[in-house]
């Protein structure tokens, strides 16, 4: 899997880069798109702020049947992944925390079941919205330029990152079928 890239708190409050030599956290993550190329944007009502689907790496759990598992989790659908995207490195300095995470495009089956929520992502008023790609590229962009938490920062570059990769991947391959 190819690097994507390595978001460090350069990015985030300016400076030289300072990279972590210790991951904390895995995770899995990435774009879910529907037949119409609809993406599934994970709608957090409490900060009025969008992330992509995904989360951790349970121990022992494959990237893939991880990235698989938390879309039907938040979205309540079955997928399959058609498209490796690589991976992002989160090196938030300040907290003295890296994050690897594994990136894929999935592509959503027709049924959708009651969604398994953690109790967290309950409390931030996690909801799916399906939207096209050019509305989920403008929400995300709203959201890195209403959000002002440190950490939140990171997540919405980040999927940002995931989401123009996506975005160039399958416009690349609409366009050569």
């Amino acid at each position: 899997m190819q690097l994507i890239k390595r978001i460090t708190d350069s990015d985030i409050l300016g400076g030289a880069p300072e990279f972590m030599d210790h991951i904390s956290r895995y995770g899995s993550r990435g774009v879910l798109v529907d037949n119409m190329l609809n993406v599934a944007m994970m709608y957090m009502s409490k900060s009025k702020l969008y992330k992509l689907p995904g989360g951790g790496i349970d121990e022992g759990e494959n990237t893939d049947v991880a990235f698989l598992r938390e879309i039907k989790e938040e979205t309540g659908y079955e997928a399959e992944i058609i498209h490796e995207l690589g991976y992002i490195e989160e090196h938030k300095k300040c907290n003295n925390f890296m994050q690897f995470s594994y990136c894929y495009i999935a592509k959503a089956h027709n049924n959708a079941s009651k969604t398994n929520l953690s109790e967290s992502e309950i409390q931030l008023g996690m909801v799916v919205k399906w939207m096209p790609l050019d509305k989920a590229l403008e929400v995300m962009n709203c959201s890195a330029l209403n959000c002002n938490d440190y950490s939140t920062k990171f997540m919405i570059l980040r999927d940002m990152t995931i989401l123009e990769n996506a975005v160039e991947k399958l416009t690349r391959k609409v366009s050569e079928e």
